[in-house]
């Protein structure tokens, strides 16, 4: 797909790392981008500091877990525009989650999902069938991650299996475009090679009342500074992909109607060779010994 000036891209999850950076690449390239977020004042900021580029910003506060503030976006985004050309399902949280599976607080996967998995689903229903009514080329990428998405992450299971159900769900949504021989495509993003900059660690900021802790942690959440010097403490070098090279990525992946997101890694090309060697011998998951369970 051609990106050009004139285009409109929907980013989610746009208010800061990831969803920011590809708000400002494709505003780079010319195109009006719609920001949605659930964060009300970053929210504004970033739209501000895009406006002060010259770009054409449109910005709304949504909870993508909840379909008719996404389908509201959707409304608001055709009425002022017109089309939608980029649809980007990059809203995430982490879930907060303690201990063993069979201890998880059920809230924690109930929030997770609804972000994670009824996020994406709900900015797919509520714009692709207009995109394909448009008739343009389109394209919607959404956002997975190694962990899970690659292969599971057992210390981190409820966001590693959301980030699963990611990809089958856009595996399926690219076989059924496909099949209508659409001019819509469709990727699956996987941040990296290495970890990034993001509000991700500190998702339980904006966790909505609905889905409260029905127990409080018995450790206090940890940042993302104070996991890197735990690391290097460790003895173990943390390295770090900038968040502009992952948007970078996404638009050649746009451009060349990639689907597979997934930037070249020695850790995650061993994953994935793990993985599906252990399906193909019918052999127990060895690969998960490494993982140290809390």
């Amino acid at each position: 797909m051609e990106l050009r000036a004139g285009q409109v891209a929907v980013v989610t999850g746009a208010a800061s790392g990831i969803g920011l950076a590809l708000a400002r690449r494709f505003a780079a390239e010319g195109l009006a981008v719609v920001l949605a977020d659930v964060e009300d004042g970053a929210l504004e900021k970033a739209a501000a500091g895009l406006r002060a580029g010259g770009a054409a910003v449109h910005a709304r506060v949504v909870d993508v877990g909840v379909r008719e503030q996404v389908v509201a976006l959707a409304d608001d985004v055709y009425d002022r525009f017109g089309a939608v050309h980029v649809l980007c399902n990059n809203a995430g949280v982490g879930s907060g989650a303690e201990g063993h599976l069979w201890e998880h607080d059920p809230n924690d996967w109930k929030w997770a999902f609804e972000v994670n998995v009824w996020g994406v689903f709900h900015g797919i229903q509520a714009f692709v069938p207009r995109m394909l009514a448009g008739g343009d080329e389109g394209h919607v990428v959404n956002t997975s991650s190694g962990d899970g998405g690659i292969a599971p992450l057992p210390t981190a299971s409820v966001y590693a299996v959301t980030k699963a159900a990611v990809v089958t769900m856009t595996e399926s949504l690219y076989a059924h475009l496909r099949a209508e021989h659409a001019r819509v495509g469709a990727s699956v993003l996987f941040p990296g090679p290495h970890m990034l900059r993001t509000g991700l660690w500190e998702s339980h900021r904006n966790r909505p009342d609905r889905y409260a802790k029905s127990r409080p942690r018995r450790t206090p959440y940890r940042s993302l500074g104070q996991w890197e010097t735990a690391m290097r403490e460790a003895g173990h070098e943390v390295d770090f992909t900038p968040v502009e090279e992952v948007a970078g990525h996404v638009v050649d992946g746009i451009r060349a109607d990639r689907f597979w997101m997934l930037p070249e890694s020695e850790n995650s090309d061993r994953q994935i060779r793990a993985r599906s060697r252990s399906m193909l011998e019918r052999a127990n998951p060895s690969y998960l010994e490494s993982f140290i369970l809390d």
